[in-house]
């Protein structure tokens, strides 16, 4: 989206090489010679380690997932817990920890990590073979027999990631040999004379392009490749379409599209073989990037917009409180995109690594260490809060695995130039053209954009540092001449012990406005200071947040509260609140904070993008039977309070604003349900159907409804009642005999084979 995209940050991908990176420009320096010791990096990896990873291990433990592998072994006895592709959460947990280890040494962790992969070990088949779904049902003879669905080659991919960030951490073999015996039988099942299919959920193809650079054996790149060739083909085998990336070559893909996070994994690898030289994905990866950042992605960096099936959306389909924009989506882009500026050296690349670690990453991780996002919306009503865990727990254990790789992104080197691609309190040390030289970085990033490096090289000598300039950065002041190319800023001299490089990325407060084509967002403003994008939450403003206009004319200004949630610099200004209908609008005192920080005080509503124009913010709803009434349902997969939110509503497929829906229950007898204030008498009820079915979605209007009324511990059918009719694009009304009651249901048989649900619900 133009003007949309923040930029930059910080990053990285460990300390493990892309294959041959035979085509990559930039080689970037691993994350163990980068140690942070600012105040914001610092204290998250500190409660990465002492919070974060203890609790993805304890929840693995509670949740049966590690038990699991003892039952694959035959240690313990017992069925399977939870999904087939739990053991994927174990494996990421290890990656992280291991990566913890790296940069702190941990003998308790280090023992507890042993006794992990004993496990994993001993659950793995003679013949090489890890997945304890069949292993515990006694399916052997199903293994990949239904790899669209069933994840087996995804895990084995994490595993992997997992194996190969352990031994580089550790230098032990105990997991890397695991992890080579599986893909040593994967490469006899797969290959071009072999078996001809490819998995589901995309993972497995960048985790062996990890195997081969670790233990320089190419048949494990070749594999990889393999598995991109034939993704989108059909020769021998069918193809399952789009929402698995599996409906075209990847070389004729024209725009990021299906569930989000296998996009992002397929991206990763597509990327990973253009550096080891293939460059049948070269095209298509700078084409495919281009498209997400200037079409599908939030101001957040956040991408994949639809809850159903956790998929892009058409281009510029970016709904604020509907958005889902996982956070295990957000990583995926971040570490797309970080092998995007290894490819190409351009600090564009960057930028988004950036605006995504901010942002959208971030705000997937509480403060305190142990709750989580898995949809990080860019609005709310005040009832969407961060949780210990989930049944599909994928989110937090790649948090603990994706923080600790950070340092990664900081630095990279080509031929004699140092690039400098994030801002952060750190010391490194770094070989250029054969000098070990040593950096300091001083600077209170990402609050201040003063920046000094000290550089200080083992031996005298001419080389490179190239500093990059974010493309939020309107001014840089100490730079003198040097001009930013691709990015970055070259200050090329002698350097001697001591030199240093002091400038400064000037960071005012910007408005930032969406492309004109994302709906959601015309008349609308966010705002942003740095690389960090704010939002206006209700424990700030009163109570409500809909309400607010930010007019063009409001001043704006910054000031840093070390106080408030951890230390944060917030923005205050004057806006103006919208009251009821009739009512003149007030003018009142705001403060918007970083949107990673949102729900970690009081619940209420929140919202990124404001109205410029009073007019288009939410007038206060008068109180009505519906919207003051508490909602509940049979099952909740959206939002409860899109049944009485009163939204203007364009038709039954309007995907831009709040729904509820019962998805993905089908064929089944479901219901809604108003408990009211106090008991009021009703004879009349509109329902306003959700039908996506025309856009690749499966909810369509009910096969038949009714309205019921709680009459003491009872629920009856109202009486004299008219049709009920199921149309689409237009409230649905029915009317009855009156009844007084302090509870309404409106009880619904979904179609055959089709979810449902309800965009709003009024009571007359």
């Amino acid at each position: 989206m133009k003007n949309l995209l923040l930029p930059v940050l910080i990053g990285a991908l460990a300390a493990i090489a892309f294959a041959d990176d035979a085509m990559k420009k930039l080689t970037p320096v691993p994350f163990t010679d980068v140690k942070f010791t600012d105040e914001f990096w610092a204290p998250r990896l500190e409660r990465n380690r002492t919070v974060t990873i203890p609790h993805d291990f304890k929840m693995c433990e509670t949740t049966g997932r590690i038990t699991n592998f003892e039952k694959a072994s035959g240690a313990v006895s017992g069925g399977h817990q939870g999904f087939f592709f739990d053991d994927s959460d174990v494996y990421k947990v290890i990656e992280g920890a291991s990566y913890s280890l790296a940069l702190h040494p941990d003998p308790e962790l280090d023992k507890y990590v042993d006794g992990l992969i004993a496990k994993i070990a001993a659950a793995q088949r003679e013949d090489g073979y890890v997945y304890t779904f069949y292993t515990v049902r006694q399916e052997l003879d199903q293994r990949f027999s239904k790899l669209k669905d069933m994840h087996e080659m995804y895990c084995s991919g994490h595993l992997i990631e997992g194996a190969v960030a352990h031994y580089q951490a550790t230098k032990k073999r105990n997991f890397l040999d695991v992890a080579i015996k599986l893909a040593n039988y994967l490469d006899s099942i797969f290959g071009p004379d072999k078996k001809h299919e490819v998995d589901g959920h995309e993972e497995i193809e960048l985790a062996l392009f990890k195997l081969a650079s670790a233990t320089g054996d190419e048949k494990y790149r070749k594999l990889g490749e393999f598995f991109l060739s034939i993704r989108g083909t059909e020769n021998g085998r069918k193809k399952w379409g789009p929402y698995f990336q599996d409906d075209q070559p990847i070389p004729g893909m024209r725009g990021v599209h299906g569930h989000a996070v296998r996009m992002m994994y397929l991206m990763c690898a597509a990327t990973d073989a253009v550096m080891a030289g293939n460059e049948t994905y070269r095209a298509a990866v700078d084409r495919l990037w281009d498209d997400m950042v200037t079409k599908k992605m939030y101001v957040t960096g956040g991408v994949g917009a639809r809850h159903d099936g956790e998929a892009f959306g058409e281009a510029y389909e970016l709904p604020n409180e509907s958005a889902y924009s996982e956070t295990c989506a957000t990583i995926g882009n971040a570490l797309w995109s970080h092998r995007m500026s290894l490819l190409h050296g351009d600090g564009k690349y960057a930028d988004v690594v950036e605006q995504a670690v901010y942002n959208g990453f971030l705000s997937g991780w509480g403060l305190s260490g142990d709750k989580f996002f898995y949809v990080n919306p860019l609005a709310s009503r005040g009832k969407h809060h961060r949780e210990t865990w989930y049944g599909c727990a994928c989110c937090p254990p790649n948090v603990a695995r994706f923080l600790p790789q950070l340092a990664g992104m900081v630095y990279a080197v080509s031929g004699d130039s140092i690039y400098v691609s994030s801002y952060a309190a750190n010391e490194a040390q770094v070989i250029v053209d054969g000098n070990e030289v040593k950096l300091k970085q001083e600077t209170k990033y990402p609050w201040d954009g003063k920046v000094k490096i000290v550089v200080d090289p083992a031996k005298e000598g001419e080389f490179g540092l190239k500093v990059r300039i974010p493309g939020w950065c309107k001014e840089v002041r100490g730079l003198g001449s040097a001009k930013a190319q691709a990015g970055y800023a070259e200050v090329r001299r002698k350097w001697r012990r001591g030199d240093s490089l002091e400038f400064e990325l000037m960071m005012p407060v910007e408005r930032v406005y969406a492309d004109p084509k994302v709906k959601a967002d015309v008349g609308r403003v966010a705002v942003r200071r740095g690389p960090v994008v704010y939002c206006v939450e209700a424990v700030d403003t009163g109570g409500r947040v809909a309400n607010l206009a930010l007019p063009k004319d409001g001043e704006l200004r910054a000031e840093h509260r070390a106080d408030l949630l951890g230390g944060v610099t917030v923005i205050k200004g004057r806006a103006l609140a919208r009251q009821r209908e009739g009512e003149r609008e007030k003018a009142v005192e705001f403060q918007a904070v970083p949107y990673f920080a949102w729900d970690d005080r009081e619940p209420g509503e929140m919202a990124v993008w404001l109205a410029e124009d009073v007019s288009l913010a939410k007038a206060i709803p008068t109180p009505t039977v519906a919207n003051t009434s508490k909602a509940s349902a049979s099952y909740v997969r959206d939002s409860i309070e899109a049944l009485n939110d009163e939204t203007e509503i364009e038709s039954s497929k309007d995907r831009h604003i709040s729904r509820f829906t019962w998805w993905d229950h089908k064929g089944k007898k479901e219901w809604v349900q108003y408990d009211f204030v106090a008991p009021v008498t009703v004879s009349s009820v509109e329902v306003y159907w959700f039908d996506d079915v025309s856009v690749g979605g499966e909810c369509r209007p009910p096969q038949s409804w009714r309205v019921l009324y709680k009459d003491g511990e009872t629920w009856k059918p109202v009486q004299n009642v008219g049709e009920y009719t199921v149309a689409v694009d237009q409230y649905n009304r029915v009317e009855f005999k009156g009844v007084r009651t302090g509870a309404l249901r409106v009880e619904v048989q979904l179609q055959p084979k089709y979810s449902g649900g309800i965009l709003e619900w009024r009571v007359r």
